[in-house]
């Protein structure tokens, strides 16, 4: 069963919009804003670190993220992402530390703008966003079953562009439920942090 406390979110939401809308202004010119006319699919595996932070560095320990993006550019300032991640941690309050797979997947919109540095060779897109889905916690080699939770996230970040090479940074606040892995115990709330960052290659 999904469950997340709803109320603590919406702070969460209200920063997330107001970075979109930032980044949606943050193009002075209707010209600098067609630097890139872009549109279409766009695939990246990218690497970082799921960061606990609060209540939750007490659960479980920071791990390596593995994750896997996929993007529908609907026009060159507005993008649809989905996101499937993987991240090895340990659950630092049952006894021995097991090794624990914390797997992330979600969907969510960010908004782009795009301008050029140093002449017109390089460009910058930073970009944020807003996204639901849900988080699941599933013991590597204890027979107990996963625990599974809505999250929400707020995401900023920025992607750097050199001919047909781009390099991805992301930054994403997730809140999510959490519930002890073993015994009973109510759900809460619990926050941690994703940093992303990812290389692709763009077509012709």
């Amino acid at each position: 069963m999904l469950s997340l406390t709803t109320a603590p979110v919406r702070p969460l939401v209200a920063l997330a919009l107001t970075a979109l809308l930032l980044v949606g202004g943050a193009v002075p010119s209707q010209a600098q804003s067609r630097l890139d006319e872009r549109t279409g699919l766009e695939f990246l595996v990218a690497s970082g670190s799921l960061i606990p932070t609060g209540a939750q560095r007490d659960a479980i320990k920071r791990g390596n993220l593995t994750a896997v993006q996929l993007s529908y550019v609907v026009r060159p300032s507005v993008a649809i992402t989905t996101t499937l991640g993987w991240a090895r941690s340990r659950d630092i309050v049952a006894a021995n530390d097991p090794k624990l797979d914390v797997f992330s997947y979600d969907l969510g919109v960010e908004t782009r703008a795009t301008r050029r540095l140093g002449g017109r060779a390089v460009t910058f897109s930073p970009f944020a966003g807003v996204g639901a889905g849900g988080r699941s916690y599933h013991y590597r080699s204890l027979n107990v079953d996963a625990s599974n939770m809505l999250a929400a996230y707020g995401s900023v970040g920025g992607e750097f562009g050199y001919q047909r090479v781009r390099l991805r940074v992301e930054a994403r606040n997730y809140v999510t439920g959490f519930k002890p892995l073993v015994g009973e115990g109510p759900t809460a709330r619990r926050n941690d942090v994703a940093l992303i960052i990812g290389l692709r290659i763009n077509g012709r």
